[in-house]
C-alpha cells in the first residue's frame, strides 16, 4: 500500500501536510471530551450492536436505524460489500479512490475502468451510461470524487441511479466529503426508493479523525445488508470509535461553519495558485486538484511541506498533484513558498 495513500507522514520530515483531506477546524471540543471519557470504559467490550451509534446517525441523517452498517473506516465497508456481493463485473470511473479498486480486485472479478477525461475537468460524460450494461453487476463511484473534487448533481446522479435499476446494476456511492460541500446533492433522500443503493459515509474527514477509524453505511435492502454485514468481523467498531461518533451525530452547527470556512479558503488557495501559473480544476470539496510541469512534490518536500503526488491514480499521470484546504495561516504559507521556490536548482 506504499504511495497509494497521501499522510505519509511517518517516512518523511513534514511540518504541514497537505496530502490528507481532514478538516482544518479540527475535532470538535465535544468529540476529544468523548474520545477522553472512552479511556475510562476500555476494559469492556464495545457494544457489538452498536446501538446507541446507530440511534444517534438514524438521528442525524433522519432514516431508520435499520439501514445503518458501521465499520472500522470506509475503506473496512467497501472490502465488505464486495465480499458480500461478490460481483462478476464491476465499473469504476477514473481516476478515483484507490480503495474502491483494491476491494473489486479482491474476490477475482473483472474490473472494467472508465477514463474520464482532463479537457472536461474528469466529469463523467453521456457516454458513461452506455458503459453500464446488463453484464455489469457493480458500480462504484465518488461524489464529490476524489482526487478531483468535481460534484454531479443530484438530478445526474438520480438518472445514473434509475439506468442501473432498470439494468440490474448495484451502486456503490462514496459520499465521504458531500458535508464539505456547500450544495444540495447528497441522495440519501431517495435512498428508500432505490433498493440497489449503498451510501457509504465516514466521520473521518469532516470530523477529522482518520485515527479513530469510523464508517457506516445506508441501505434500504436489507437481504443486500444482512450480507454485508456478514463479512464484518465481530466487535469491528471499537468504544473509543461508538463514544465518537455519538458525539459527532450532534455537530450540525460544526458542519455548518465548516462548510463556509472551507467555500471561502478553497477560494483564497484557488486564486493563490493561478498566480503562480498553476492550473487548477474545478472543485466542491475540501481539496484541490492542480497540475504542473515543475517538480512540486519534491520541492515543497524540501521545505518540510507533504501534497499528494497523484501520478499513481489510475488515469493521471506525472504532474497531477492533490492539495487539502487547510487554516488562512497555512495556505498563505504555501502560497509563499511555492512563489519563493527557485526552479532552475
Amino acid at each position: 500500500m506504499k504511495g497509494i495513500h497521501g499522510g505519509d507522514i511517518y517516512r518523511n520530515y513534514v511540518n504541514i501536510d497537505f496530502s490528507v483531506n481532514v478538516n482544518p477546524l479540527g475535532i470538535p471540543e465535544a468529540v476529544k471530551a468523548a474520545l477522553y471519557e472512552a479511556v475510562e470504559k476500555c476494559h469492556r467490550y464495545p457494544d457489538i450492536t452498536t446501538e446507541n451509534l446507530k440511534k444517534a446517525v438514524s438521528e442525524m441523517l433522519n432514516v431508520p436505524k435499520e439501514y445503518l452498517v458501521f465499520g472500522n473506516g470506509a475503506s473496512e465497508l467497501f472490502m465488505a460489500i464486495i465480499h458480500g456481493m461478490n460481483p462478476k463485473k464491476t465499473v469504476i470511473p477514473v481516476p478515483s479512490f484507490y480503495g474502491y479498486e483494491y476491494a473489486a480486485e479482491a474476490t477475482g472479478g473483472e474490473v472494467i475502468y472508465y477514463q474520464t477525461k482532463k479537457e472536461t475537468g474528469f466529469c463523467m460524460e453521456k457516454d458513461f451510461f452506455t458503459v453500464l450494461t446488463e453484464d455489469t453487476e457493480l458500480l462504484f463511484f465518488a461524489n464529490p470524487n476524489n482526487p478531483t473534487g468535481n460534484l454531479m448533481s443530484r438530478e445526474y446522479v438520480r438518472n445514473l441511479l434509475c439506468h442501473c435499476r432498470d439494468k440490474g446494476i448495484y451502486v456503490v456511492l462514496d459520499e465521504c466529503f458531500i458535508e464539505f460541500c456547500d450544495k444540495e446533492a447528497s441522495v440519501l433522500e431517495v435512498i428508500e426508493e432505490f433498493d440497489n443503493l449503498v451510501v457509504v459515509r465516514a466521520f473521518t474527514k469532516i470530523f477529522s479523525i482518520p485515527g479513530v477509524r469510523l464508517g457506516y453505511l445506508v441501505c434500504s435492502n436489507q437481504p443486500l445488508l444482512e450480507k454485508i454485514s456478514r463479512r464484518l468481523p465481530e466487535w469491528n467498531v471499537s468504544g473509543f470509535a461508538q463514544a465518537a461518533g455519538c458525539e459527532c451525530a450532534l455537530q450540525t452547527a460544526f458542519v455548518a461553519k465548516t462548510v463556509d470556512y472551507i467555500r471561502e479558503e478553497r477560494l483564497f488557495l484557488e486564486e493563490g495558485l493561478k498566480q503562480s501559473g498553476i492550473r487548477v480544476f474545478q472543485s466542491e470539496a475540501n481539496f484541490l486538484l492542480i497540475y504542473s510541469q515543475q517538480p512540486l512534490y519534491e520541492k515543497l518536500l524540501e521545505k518540510g511541506i507533504l501534497i499528494r503526488d497523484c501520478r499513481n491514480f489510475r488515469g493521471l499521470s506525472k504532474g497531477f498533484y492533490r492539495i487539502a484546504v487547510k487554516s488562512r495561516k497555512e495556505n498563505e504559507f504555501l502560497l509563499k513558498v511555492i512563489g519563493e521556490i527557485n526552479w532552475k536548482d
